[in-house]
């Protein structure tokens, strides 16, 4: 497979876990990444089981009647990242079943059979050919996994990120709801701070644009999405 990048941080959605055939289209994809000796590392996000900051919602008004139902914000973020963790061992064991060399990490301890990350350990698997699957978030409430795969990015030298999303990258407006939303191929990180698009939270964001670390934001459900962008082809949206 002819490849552009040599070292790609793939951040995916816990949706991609709620639907059998893009997962298994996922997962064979990072299989095939890994055999072409590109190094991949994936952060996951856990929002097919729980999301953080949609279960906090609410949980400091007051004024809603239903508020004992809500879930204190600190314990909503540690259940959230809880929900990465089960979904990092799922993917860890899916690739494996493709016999493909990975190593799991989790950004805090949970027990003696998922290593804590450590970047130096992280390097060095990621040198030795594996994939990383990255799990936990950043290990602390109020970070997004936008602000792991940012941070992890960084962490480990790699040459981009490719955000997948269910849309085929960064509009205008929410394309879901509004047709003529305008698709951006290419944007600046100033020219996106302007124009108020959603990359990633400001935290990511702004850790991408300190560290010059380039974005691909694109539609990881469309078949063979992954291999495409990391092949160099013109999909999704470039921000640098």
């Amino acid at each position: 497979m002819s490849k552009v990048y040599q070292r790609v941080l793939l951040k995916i959605s816990g949706e991609c876990f709620s639907h059998d055939k893009l997962f298994n289209s996922v997962v064979t994809q990072i299989a095939q990444v890994a055999k072409s000796k590109t190094r991949i590392a994936v952060v996951i996000g856990g929002g097919n089981i729980i999301r953080g900051r949609t279960a906090r919602i609410g949980c400091l008004d007051p004024t809603r009647v239903d508020s004992t139902n809500q879930i204190d914000p600190i314990a909503a973020d540690r259940a959230g990242m809880l929900a990465t963790i089960i979904n990092g061992i799922k993917l860890a064991d899916t690739l494996q079943k493709y016999s493909t060399p990975v190593e799991h990490f989790a950004a805090f301890a949970v027990g003696d059979f998922i290593q804590t990350y450590n970047n130096e350990r992280a390097q060095e698997s990621l040198t030795a050919g594996k994939v990383l699957v990255l799990s936990g978030g950043t290990g602390n409430p109020f970070f997004s996994t936008d602000s792991a795969a940012a941070l992890r990015a960084v962490e480990l030298k790699m040459d981009i990120i490719l955000k997948g999303t269910r849309v085929g990258g960064v509009f205008s407006a929410d394309p879901e709801k509004n047709p003529k939303a305008r698709l951006y191929k290419r944007l600046t990180y100033k020219e996106a701070l302007a124009k108020g698009l959603a990359v990633m939270d400001l935290t990511a964001f702004a850790l991408c644009q300190t560290h010059r670390l380039p974005i691909i934001v694109f539609d990881i459900t469309q078949p063979g999405a992954i291999l495409k962008v990391i092949r160099g082809e013109k999909i999704g949206s470039y921000i640098c």
